[in-house]
């Protein structure tokens, strides 16, 4: 059982340090940061879990020192009690054994009596001494009965004792149901914490291949450091460069924005000289309707069927599809994305059952949900830049500047999957 313990420990510990190391990495990209807070993990993990089995075995341990000692001392006290009650017992037979004695005797002195008071005359002094005896015996059974008395006391409280003794009995068995059912929980929650090394267990090989790929990934960012190391006094001399660039720069946007502002204050003005044009227009036509009243269904040369304005709907239209459309930022994220994470970005999206979904998911992938959504929030990370799955609350949404953007990638991947199916 401790074997299991500690390989369970053991398990649990290259896991809490292969996550914290992993999420830590992908979020500072700090190596030592990195492995300093994996071994802070493994430590508090197994502080923790040492401190919460001590307390456990001492709870354990002491109540049932103290329930044994409770056990030994009723038990001692009942063995008293039968042996003081056997001794009442046996004394009481005796004691009626002889007050049968002395009543058959006192009969025997009155038999004696009645056929001696013929001789009363003859033998009164044997009468004297025979009354002597009789008063003596009197004496005797008074003094029994009494001690009769005394004993049925003492047989009264030795009855309280008992029941008393069976109420604490009962207490004690109690107590102990209430152990057994204290462990049976135990064992409900070892019987999770199995089912759980075996989810682990499962997702043992994936999360090794991924310490794997970050180890090579480490070893290509130590190349990478030693080649940005060359690379760093040439980018310095560059960055002179750039910055007397960048001010340049600068000036021409300055420059372009002022441009703008001009470009827009055009717009307006050809806006409202539009729409007077369009006003002029109608009122011309409306005037041509008055005078061609006679010839209303044959057509004017001077005059079209249908006035050309200028297209600023189409214009307006035109731009809203280009801010509709995705960049190719996100067309790259859908293309790189397998099915079942976008499936799970689309129940994340509707926020209709969404952990079981997710848990779905996961099982048929046979990873957790958790590393399914750092799964896409790295991807989208490296094609977008940014992190769309907030995975803070219960259940994890998308961040409010992305949910347009994820709701357009949707429809354009089900709109993908429908021509499929048609094609198919």
């Amino acid at each position: 059982m401790q074997s299991a313990m500690v390989s369970n420990r053991f398990v649990l510990g290259i896991i809490a340090l292969g996550v914290s190391f992993g999420l830590s990495l992908v979020l500072t990209w700090n190596f030592m940061a990195a492995l300093l807070t994996g071994m802070i993990t493994i430590t508090v993990i197994y502080t923790a879990l040492s401190i919460e089995q001590r307390q456990r075995h001492y709870e354990i341990r002491g109540r049932r020192d103290s329930l044994q000692r409770r056990i030994q001392e009723l038990e001692g006290l009942k063995a008293r009690v039968v042996g003081e009650i056997n001794q009442l017992e046996t004394y009481c037979s005796s004691l009626y054994q002889e007050s049968n004695q002395l009543h058959n005797q006192v009969i025997e002195s009155r038999n004696q009596r009645d056929k001696f008071q013929q001789e009363v005359s003859n033998f009164i002094f044997e009468k004297k001494q025979l009354e002597r005896q009789v008063h003596q015996f009197q004496v005797e059974i008074d003094e029994l009965e009494q001690t009769q008395e005394g004993i049925n006391d003492n047989l009264a409280e030795l009855n309280k004792e008992k029941r008393s003794l069976d109420l604490n009995c009962n207490l004690s068995k109690a107590e102990i149901t209430q152990l057994q059912t204290q462990v049976a929980d135990l064992q409900k929650q070892k019987q999770d914490l199995e089912n759980n090394l075996t989810l682990l267990e499962r997702l043992r090989p994936q999360l090794e291949e991924k310490l794997y790929e970050m180890r090579v990934q480490i070893q290509e960012l130590e190349i990478q450091e030693t080649k940005q190391s060359e690379l760093l006094g040439a980018k310095t001399h560059e960055k002179a460069t750039l910055e007397t660039s960048l001010t340049t720069l600068d000036k021409k946007i300055a420059e372009q924005k002022t441009e703008i502002n001009n470009l827009q204050e055009q717009v307006n003005l050809l806006q409202t000289e539009r729409d007077q044009l369009q006003n002029q227009v109608w009122e011309l036509l409306q005037q041509v309707d008055n005078v061609a009243q006679p010839s209303a269904n044959e057509p004017q040369p001077g005059i079209e069927e249908d006035v050309d304005l200028f297209p600023f709907a189409d214009f307006i239209e035109g731009a809203e599809n280009a801010e509709d459309s995705l960049s190719k930022e996100w067309h790259q994220f859908l293309q790189d994305m397998p099915s079942y994470e976008v499936e799970a970005l689309k129940a994340i999206l509707e926020q209709n059952n969404t952990n079981q979904i997710l848990k779905l998911i996961a099982e048929n992938q046979i990873t957790m949900p958790s590393l399914l959504i750092d799964a896409i929030n790295g991807r989208a990370n490296e094609i977008i830049g940014e992190l769309i799955i907030e995975s803070e609350a219960e259940s994890p949404v998308i961040s409010t500047e992305h949910i347009k953007n994820v709701s357009k990638l949707i429809t354009i991947y089900d709109q993908m999957e429908n021509q499929g199916i048609s094609s198919n």
